[in-house]
């Protein structure tokens, strides 16, 4: 029985072949794991549930979510029909009535048929003011390498000469109609370590893109280099940014041609520009112009009074142990600032336009369930103050608001009903972790316990990511309708509390956030909920450190689990992909003093023969170019070789996802959950 890799030798890896993406042996390997899977799970209950699923994501009267832009209000939409996907538009008029007239600008389907390539839709890039050309940004299989090019909105097609750019990962803005600042990792020494841009260049229409001059640069060991285009003052202001690590980054201002200035702020500050003001709101405490800011605050000055040397900031918000901020932009003038008080969601509105900063609270929606507010304007210039807003519960859909300046919020259109929810109750509960932090977690299915619930135990805990309680069609049809009880779990390195709770579950503490979510299920079994064996959990991407911890860690706590897009093993991970741009959220493995408590978290590492472990499905696909599809391959390869079921899926399209559209998204879930409700005996 071959237990490599172990601890004592975290580098005697025999699986690395499956890094291969598509070595011809690593797909061998991954088509047969495939077979075996769906022979052993895609039956005819799997088909129901997963038509039943894309039936409903394909439903024709589900909210279709706007942005506006100059007078047309746009929309991405994927049903039966297009698959792919259709970008359409309508005017506001016309969205607000109950049967919109949509107008078709955009076939992906045709042009993927077309083309005969495999193309993901991502979000376009339209010219400001005239919106009448756009860059679109088209991916092969749902990576995050994507194809750039410029589209007539008017004419409905191609620019002919227009701007193009190979595959690559990249992004751009429009500095005016015939000139992008773009920043791609395409070229030679364009990369950097964790594979995004190096360089901010400015490419002139009809021109060599290896010939644009740089604007801006930093080097391989940092993340990435990106800019902002602030044009809410007469003058446009280009903002450099350099993310030297995942939460600290430079800033730079400039004008897009000429020099460049460094912004005297901390490098750990969250900031926003905008007609002349700035907010920020420092991670760490931060004591300036005689006083001391708290973590989480939120300050605001004037731009040109910063710029002379004045930090006289006004204290716009100040955190507490269970309240944190959650978001803040900039509307028509308006700072809005989204907080979690108590993991109740508020919104506060400042103007410093006046004498002072004047603060108002967005009122009129629910203080319970979820409710998400952003500007209505793709273009934050030109925006009038409208906002949108999204409000749920676990057993309420979507109502999408609009919100308009001195007004409550107006309903636009509401989402129909997916599932049954007669019976399901809505209860917020706290679990003890092992240092006595209480850890939430909402919980959602029949009132009572029986001792024998199925649970579907879900959570995150990384990248101060809030897991709140939204309104899931899948869990609903597949689990809550079926009598079962679903439960989140808010784990510290989460963002719910904000960065103490995320401090606490980041590096050496993330061994802490698996505790938390081993504590959640543990309550569970204490309330009378249910037994261990039927619990089933699941987590993807940072939340597949955490599955697969419970696995080598937990394993009597839980009947089965399904880790999707997984991270798994934290010896190499900072050599895969992305994976060198999360050195800041685990630490670095090439660092004696950091592997020391890394390896107390890499269950590729911990896993071992002489355990008793529940069943696992690790799921994953092969056009992830985030985390690379080697940490699942390799670990069910492990744990099948010391003997414990462990089974595995990856289909070949859908980047850090579930697929590329929607029936190969609920043919991904409806796997999964057929996989736990057969492990933990519900079936």
């Amino acid at each position: 029985m071959d237990s490599r890799p172990t601890l004592a030798d975290p580098d005697d890896d025999p699986y690395l072949w499956l890094e291969e993406i598509r070595g011809g042996r690593a797909l061998a390997w991954v088509e047969a794991q495939n077979a075996a899977t769906l022979a052993r799970f895609a039956d005819a209950r799997f088909a129901a549930d997963r038509d039943v699923l894309a039936a409903i994501l394909d439903r024709p009267d589900r909210i279709p979510f706007v942005s506006r832009r100059g007078r047309y209000l746009y929309n991405f939409w994927k049903d039966a029909e297009h698959p792919r996907g259709l970008l359409r538009r309508t005017t506001f008029d016309s969205f607000r009535t109950a049967a919109p007239a949509w107008e078709a600008v955009f076939d992906l389907d045709a042009l993927a048929a077309r083309e005969g390539e495999d193309w993901i839709w991502d979000d376009p890039v339209t010219l400001p003011g005239r919106h009448d050309r756009t860059i679109l940004a088209l991916s092969r299989g749902g990576g995050d390498a994507t194809v750039l090019r410029e589209f007539d909105l008017v004419a409905r097609d191609f620019v002919a000469g227009g701007f193009e750019l190979p595959e690559a990962k990249s992004d751009c803005d429009w500095l005016d109609a015939d000139t992008l600042l773009l920043w791609s990792a395409l070229g030679e020494g364009m990369a950097t370590d964790s594979g995004y841009a190096r360089t901010i260049r400015l490419w002139r229409r009809g021109t060599d893109i290896a010939q644009a001059p740089v604007l801006f640069e930093t080097t391989p060991e940092k993340i990435y280099a990106w800019a902002s285009i602030d044009r809410t003052q007469a003058s446009s202001t280009v903002w450099y940014m350099e993310r030297l690590d995942f939460y600290n980054m430079e800033t730079w201002r400039g004008d897009g041609t000429g020099p460049k200035e460094r912004m005297d702020l901390p490098t750990d500050a969250w900031m926003d520009f905008h007609r002349g003001w700035m907010a920020v709101k420092p991670r760490r405490a931060w004591s300036v112009g005689g006083k001391t800011y708290p973590p989480d605050s939120v300050i605001g000055m004037s731009l040109a009074a910063f710029l002379k040397g004045s930090r006289d900031f006004t204290l716009l918000f100040e955190a507490g142990p269970r309240r944190a901020p959650q978001n803040l932009f900039w509307a028509n003038g308006r700072l809005v600032l989204s907080v979690l008080d108590e993991l109740k969601p508020v919104f506060l509105l400042f103007d410093p336009s006046g004498n002072g900063w004047t603060q108002s609270a967005l009122t009129g929606l629910p203080e319970i369930g979820v409710a998400n507010v952003w500007r209505f304007d793709a273009e934050e210039a030109e925006s009038n103050g409208d906002l949108l807003a999204n409000v749920q519960d676990p057993v309420t859909p979507s109502s999408l608001m609009l919100i308009e300046p001195g007004k409550g919020p107006a309903l636009l259109k509401r989402a129909p009903e997916t599932f049954d929810s007669a019976g399901v109750t809505v209860t917020r509960h706290e679990a003890l972790s092992v240092d006595g932090e209480r850890i939430p977690y909402v919980q959602v299915g029949p009132a009572g316990e029986t001792g024998d619930a199925p649970v579907h135990l879900y959570g995150y805990g990384g990248f101060e990511a809030s897991m709140l309680p939204y309104y899931s069609s899948a869990i609903g049809k597949l689990w809550l309708e079926r009598g079962g009880t679903s439960v989140t779990a808010n784990i510290r390195g989460g963002g719910e509390f904000g960065t103490r709770w995320h401090e606490a579950g980041r590096r050496e503490g993330k061994r802490l956030t698996h505790d938390d979510f081993a504590a959640v299920a543990a309550d569970l079994v204490r309330r009378g909920v249910t037994r261990p064996a039927r619990i089933a959990a699941e987590g993807g991407s940072n939340g597949g450190i955490l599955i697969t911890n419970m696995l080598v860690r937990y394993p009597e706590r839980f009947g089965a689990l399904f880790c999707t897009i997984p991270l798994v093993d934290m010896r190499r991970y900072n050599k895969l992909l992305a994976g060198a741009s999360w050195v800041a959220e685990y630490g670095d493995p090439d660092k004696p003093a950091d592997w020391e408590f890394l390896q107390t978290y890499s269950a590729y590492h911990l896993a071992a023969p002489i355990h008793r472990y529940p069943p696992i499905l690790l799921a994953t696909t092969r056009a992830d170019d985030r985390v690379h599809p080697g940490h699942a391959r390799k670990m069910a390869a492990k744990l099948q070789t010391m003997g414990y079921e462990a089974y595995f899926y990856e289909p070949a399209a859908g980047g850090h996802g579930y697929g590329k559209d929607n029936k190969e998204r609920a043919a991904f879930t409806a796997l999964g959950y057929a996989f736990l409700r057969r492990k933990i005996g519900w079936e």
